[in-house]
């Protein structure tokens, strides 16, 4: 698959070099330096010269480049060039070009362990740190019984996590995160809402305990199966940490795995359908001849009553050659910002069912041609804790273990949105 690996400098010098297959000479490395890094009308990540392709990744002014002359899978060899970068992270902090030139041996050790003539290997973190360290080296007792428990580890069916692992407190925490996109127009139309979710976990749990996630009863994955149920919650481009046993979700909708140690994430998923939007925003925007215009917007929060949403922030234009806006408001502050000619309205909490009205007048200045004013989008950030847009829900979460140890489980969801929230007028 990968034929060569470089780490380049961003004045082409060759930092890291490492040459998988024998169909390379270190040489493909000027051909890189030539055409991409002193080419500065280079956009492509992908350039392909005869039968040789060049896959580069741009972080902090390094290229990380792997080379092939195979047809190979181009996400497949992106996600390795990331997954290299998640990893040297993990390690050494930041990546930049001091960084490499002082961790220049772990890096050799580290590509030659994650990728094998060419084919990507083990890449979990976890697994690398045991055997992979930076630290001082262990005695020979320790080293032997470290051994036994990296083999199973790496070989094993949870090379994600070690069985040794003990908290005198055992807790997991769930946290389902979804963001809100919304484009609406002017009569008020939805032209696009769809939610991007996901589920984070943090695990502290001892042992190897089998983790049971219950999703709502109404799920839908594929849209072909929805048959006539109306209320469904219907789940788009759905994916899973390797530890999710994937036969038991498609028959019982039950999330069953081993987790990993730590922070991760379990899942991830699109909804476009049946979208609840926790605010309704209603604006009504009159220009007054030529020297003025009226602005009033009303928030509305259409969820229940007992939540409420936090750090609400409305961003309403204003046009070009206005001079001052005289604002009105209720709830929160409102100040007009005249080098991004927008209003910021800040409400601190909109309780659910709760109407929040902006009056605001601005003054423009006369000019001898009149201007169309492009009227942007209202944008709209937010956080509502407890609720979420696509309606997905937790329904239990069960931790078994052979040791039947007691365990502390949270819940939490939360629905925001930051800049795709849109409203046009």
């Amino acid at each position: 698959m990968i034929s060569a690996f470089f780490v380049f400098n961003q004045k082409g010098e060759v930092l890291i070099s490492r040459l998988y297959r024998t169909d390379f000479k270190r040489s493909i490395a000027d051909v890189f330096r030539i055409q991409v890094v002193s080419n500065s009308d280079v956009r492509s990540p992908i350039i392909t010269l005869g039968s040789t392709s060049f896959f580069h990744v741009r972080v902090n002014n390094l290229y990380v480049v792997a080379v092939t002359k195979t047809n190979a899978n181009a996400a497949l060899v992106f996600e390795y060039c990331y997954r290299f970068i998640s990893i040297a992270k993990s390690y050494f902090g930041k990546v930049d070009e001091e960084s490499v030139k002082n961790n220049f041996t772990l890096i050799y050790e580290l590509i030659d362990e994650i990728n094998d003539f060419g084919y990507p290997q083990n890449s979990e973190i976890d697994t690398l740190k045991t055997y992979i360290t930076t630290e001082s080296i262990v005695s020979s007792a320790i080293a032997a019984e470290e051994s036994s428990k990296i083999t199973t580890q790496a070989t094993g069916v949870t090379s994600w996590r070690r069985g040794d692992v003990k908290y005198k407190k055992n807790e997991a925490f769930v946290d389902v995160v979804e963001t809100v996109n919304l484009s609406m127009s002017a009569k008020g139309t939805i032209l696009r809402a769809d939610v991007d979710g996901h589920i984070q976990m943090r695990a502290y749990l001892s042992g190897t305990p089998e983790c049971k996630f219950g999703l709502n009863d109404k799920l839908v994955i594929d849209k072909n199966e929805r048959g006539g149920i109306s209320d469904a919650v219907e789940l788009d481009d759905c994916r899973f940490h390797q530890c999710v046993r994937l036969n038991e979700f498609d028959s019982s909708r039950t999330i069953s795995f081993i987790p990993p140690d730590g922070e991760f994430e379990l899942m991830r998923y699109r909804s476009t359908s049946n979208v609840k939007l926790p605010l309704r925003i209603i604006p009504t925007v009159n220009e007054i001849g030529t020297t003025q215009v009226s602005y009033v917007v009303t928030v509305k929060a259409s969820f229940n009553n007992k939540l409420s949403a936090t750090s609400v922030v409305l961003r309403i234009p204003t046009p070009l050659n206005t001079t001052g806006v005289e604002c009105k408001v209720a709830s929160g502050k409102a100040k007009y910002v005249p080098a991004e000619n927008v209003v910021v309205w800040k409400i601190p909490r909109i309780q659910g069912g709760q109407e929040c009205t902006f009056t605001a007048t601005a003054d423009l200045t006369s000019t001898t041609v009149r201007q169309v004013w492009a009227r942007p989008p209202i944008d709209v950030d937010f956080q509502v804790l407890m609720f979420t847009a696509s309606g997905l829900i937790v329904r239990f979460l069960k931790v078994f273990e052979k040791s039947n140890y007691h365990s502390i489980k949270w819940v939490r969801y939360l629905t925001k949105a930051s800049g795709t929230y849109q409203i046009r007028f």
